[in-house]
């Protein structure tokens, strides 16, 4: 990964961790390393206890090729699905659920969408 792909990307996180905030979210934590992967952002919504996000978050500086959300592809999906499921070890007396957060850094200021339960299993 070069450079800047990694700062956009971070610029990314931080904007996606700051709007959860907003929206009443708990970050538990960031850049979660975790068998097989790494987790985003992990979060929990304010009035439900009982349920764990992961968060997914795709930073797009164009939206030349489409937007950011539109990038998490069957197999990324199959790896989010993985990773909620060893989450749920972690876990085992809460929800999983898989969101994305998809940020548009080509305007100012960035556009964010959040999707909730955008993975789920078939």
């Amino acid at each position: 990964m070069d450079f800047t792909k990694k700062i956009s990307g971070q610029f990314g996180e931080d904007e996606a961790a700051k709007f959860l905030k907003r929206s009443g979210y708990k970050i538990i934590e960031r850049n979660l390393r975790i068998k097989f992967g790494e987790i985003d952002i992990l979060a929990r919504p304010k009035n439900k206890k009982n349920v764990i996000v992961v968060v997914e978050v795709k930073t797009k500086s164009t939206r030349e090729f489409g937007e950011g959300f539109e990038m998490v592809n069957y197999f990324k999906q199959k790896k989010l699905l993985n990773l909620a499921k060893i989450l749920q070890t972690e876990y085992p007396d809460k929800t999983i659920r898989i969101d994305i957060i998809s940020v548009d850094t080509s305007q100012e200021p960035a556009e964010i969408k959040h999707f909730e339960s955008a993975v789920e299993e078939e």
